[in-house]
């Protein structure tokens, strides 16, 4: 929910900005409320234990229980991070980058914390990624576009 009011507020401060950030906002904001969407529907037809249910031991050590007991697969977490991973692979390296170190962390704890099975982190991560890429069919995020700069020779490469 965070994420979607997140977004939903950079779409809005994006409404009086240039066409490509409109743009890049508007697959942002779709991406995100779909992310937020699509684990809830795979949920209701798939009932996966969470790991944290069938082990006492981490619970001994300080592990909390989390979220209902079968709605393991997928992890909502994971898919929205793969969704964000694969919207940062057009950022630039450093910016890209920090998405994908804080991406690996949050991804982490979903196993570390006993809430997900790998499995169901492997298969939220994919389908966050194949969400965003089918999102940008569209949105048009992150093509390259030949734009002709006035006085130029050649076209420039743009990104959007």
């Amino acid at each position: 929910m965070r994420d979607t009011v997140l977004a939903l507020g950079w779409w809005m401060y994006c409404r009086n900005k240039d066409a490509i950030t409109r743009r890049q906002s508007d697959h942002i904001l779709m991406t995100t409320v779909s992310a937020a969407i699509l684990p809830h529907i795979i949920k209701k037809f798939v009932d996966q234990e969470r790991p944290d249910r069938l082990t006492i031991e981490g619970h001994l050590h300080g592990v909390p229980f989390s979220g209902k007991k079968y709605d393991a697969f997928p992890s909502g977490h994971t898919l929205h991070a793969g969704a964000l991973a694969s919207a940062a692979t057009v950022l630039p390296p450093t910016q890209r980058n920090s998405v994908w170190a804080g991406v690996f962390f949050l991804v982490a704890t979903r196993v570390v914390l006993l809430a997900h099975w790998v499995s169901d982190v492997a298969a939220g991560f994919a389908l966050g990624v194949a969400l965003e890429r089918f999102i940008r069919l569209a949105t048009g995020y992150g093509q390259l576009r030949k734009v002709a700069s006035p006085g130029a020779t050649r076209p420039e490469a743009r990104l959007n």
